[in-house]
């Protein structure tokens, strides 16, 4: 399925291959997690047993996804993503590629604390983004694990901020095991700036953008608590 936000459809696509296999659905201005909460509904994609739910500006030269299912099966991974090459553009340390040859995955990620004695990721760190946690970027999700991720989404909230942060509650068991990067198959993030561009009127765009993007994250976490709240039966396995 191809979400196009561009306006394109699938007559501009006609000369790829697998073009007409796939379903191209068309919505000007929207982001992925639109069309993910629309279309990608538990119940018309239950017959995969997995979904891969990806930008755009990814490099998937090096990348072989029978493989990496193999591995994600093996090591029992229900929210996952493949490494990022080191060249690409990194926002968070779990996500790049491991290079000390420890296996095909790696689950938590190590970093010194900053000066001020914040931010460190050690043996003590359980959650997320040290452990337990994968990016927005190009996740890959089991069906139970995608049937209640879909269910965190928010109709109204289009940038997804702050649903990464709670993927690990949706992986049917501890998150520290059933979360996990994919070094073995790995991919390349270009970082491309796909809403706005770079310059002029395209980069106060962005910066809206952005702005938007981190008032949604403040509301998903809002609305998490109040939900935490009001639901009396609710124990929080990650406190």
């Amino acid at each position: 399925m191809v979400f196009h936000y561009d306006g394109a459809g699938e007559e501009q696509w006609g000369d790829l291959e697998w073009s007409r296999r796939a379903v191209h659905v068309s919505a000007r201005g929207q982001t992925k997690w639109w069309f993910a909460k629309r279309f990608l509904h538990p119940d018309i994609v239950a017959e995969y047993d997995y979904v891969f739910l990806w930008d755009e500006d990814v490099e998937v030269d090096a990348f072989d996804p029978v493989r990496y299912l193999d591995i994600v099966n093996g090591e029992g991974l229900e929210v996952s993503q493949p490494a990022l090459d080191r060249r690409s553009e990194i926002h968070h340390g779990i996500t790049a590629r491991a290079t000390n040859g420890g296996g095909d995955v790696h689950r938590r990620f190590y970093k010194a604390a900053s000066a001020l004695g914040r931010g460190g990721c050690d043996d003590s760190s359980k959650g997320p983004p040290c452990a337990g946690w994968v990016e927005m970027m190009v996740p890959v999700f089991s069906r139970a694990a995608w049937r209640c991720s879909w269910g965190m989404v928010q109709n109204d909230l289009v940038h997804a901020w702050g649903l990464d942060y709670k993927l690990g509650y949706c992986a049917q068991g501890d998150r520290t095991l059933k979360v996990g990067v994919v070094d073995s198959e790995f991919v390349l993030h270009r970082g491309v700036p796909m809403l706005g561009g770079t310059e002029g009127k395209a980069a106060a765009f962005r910066s809206a953008v952005r702005r938007r993007s981190h008032a949604e994250m403040q509301i998903f976490d809002r609305r998490w608590k109040e939900a935490a709240a009001d639901d009396a039966s609710w124990t929080d396995p990650y406190q």
